[in-house]
């Protein structure tokens, strides 16, 4: 968590990401995507534990998959992750390049009289394609849209990446009791925020998620029960193109037991896994199980 004590180590790796995507930064949008791309596919992916432990996740739910075709995707895996991480630091020029991008999604209805009625809406997505990219086209067709991230292990990195997010659309919290609660208020208010709930939760429940247990959250039903708030799950999936996005508003999360809305919150989100398997981040420890916590749910 980012809340431990800065070493020395992320300070210098810190310095190394900053020089990095300050280089990158200063080329044109499109070849900047696909630069920060290729980098993270064949350099930084490679060099560190990102495409190895990708390939270590793809073997636990693929186990047929062949190696060469493990490996392909992990690089794929990467590519998106460095596309993303430079498309969110490019936040400006991201948005403007989605201006055009219609959303499409039984949830639009609902997400209008939502706004009609300045009732709370809680929009769940996770890490697969560009989570970001619904936040920016929802917020260029007027709405103030939120969020409450998950802070990084390297709090000298976390400082500047958490700007990204909160430099437009709403206020961004991190997670935490004090953000928490600035969360819950902004919701209570009848505002509109997203979160990400495929991170592995040590004091969540374990739900089935592509066929093996994991720790899930139950934060996102519990707030919209406690709130009154609606439910409604979104993704941006990347196009062939490598640049534009499909923007997806699901129907509504129907209010059950929290067990039950994030059981069904994680089917929604297999089913885009599924589809797009290479723009989902298998780079997380998402089936890692608490020491002394058994796997079953």
């Amino acid at each position: 968590m980012a809340d431990r004590a800065p070493s020395h180590a992320d300070w210098l790796t810190d310095r190394v990401l900053r020089g990095l995507l300050g280089t990158v930064m200063q080329l044109p949008y499109e070849k900047r995507v696909r630069a920060m791309g290729r980098i993270m596919a064949n350099g930084i992916g490679p060099l560190t534990s990102y495409r190895t432990r990708a390939e270590t996740n793809l073997a636990k739910i693929y186990p047929d998959q062949s190696p060469a075709d493990r490996r392909a995707m992990a690089t794929a895996v990467c590519d998106n992750f460095g596309r993303t991480l430079i498309e969110n630091y490019s936040w400006r020029e991201f948005g403007q390049r989605l201006s055009d991008t219609v959303p499409v999604g039984e949830g639009l209805e609902t997400l209008e009289q939502a706004r009609a009625s300045k009732t709370p809406v809680i929009f769940v997505t996770g890490h697969i394609g560009n989570h970001e990219a619904p936040r920016h086209v929802l917020t260029q067709t007027g709405l103030t849209i939120g969020g409450l991230y998950r802070p990084m292990a390297n709090p000298y990195f976390n400082a500047h990446y958490a700007k990204t997010m909160s430099s437009w659309g709403g206020p961004v919290f991190a997670q935490g009791r004090q953000g928490t609660i600035g969360f819950a208020k902004h919701l209570k208010s009848g505002g509109m925020a997203t979160l990400l709930f495929d991170v592995a939760n040590s004091g969540g429940i374990n739900l089935p998620f592509l066929g093996h247990p994991a720790r899930t959250a139950t934060s996102a039903a519990d707030l919209a029960l406690r709130l009154g708030a609606i439910v409604i799950p979104y993704f941006g999936i990347r196009k062939d193109d490598g640049l534009s996005f499909d923007i997806h508003v699901e129907a509504p999360i129907a209010p059950d037991t929290p067990e039950v809305m994030m059981t069904e919150m994680t089917k929604r989100l297999e089913a885009r896994v599924t589809a797009t398997p290479a723009q989902w981040f298998w780079v997380h420890r998402r089936w890692k199980q608490p020491k002394g916590k058994p796997a079953a749910s």
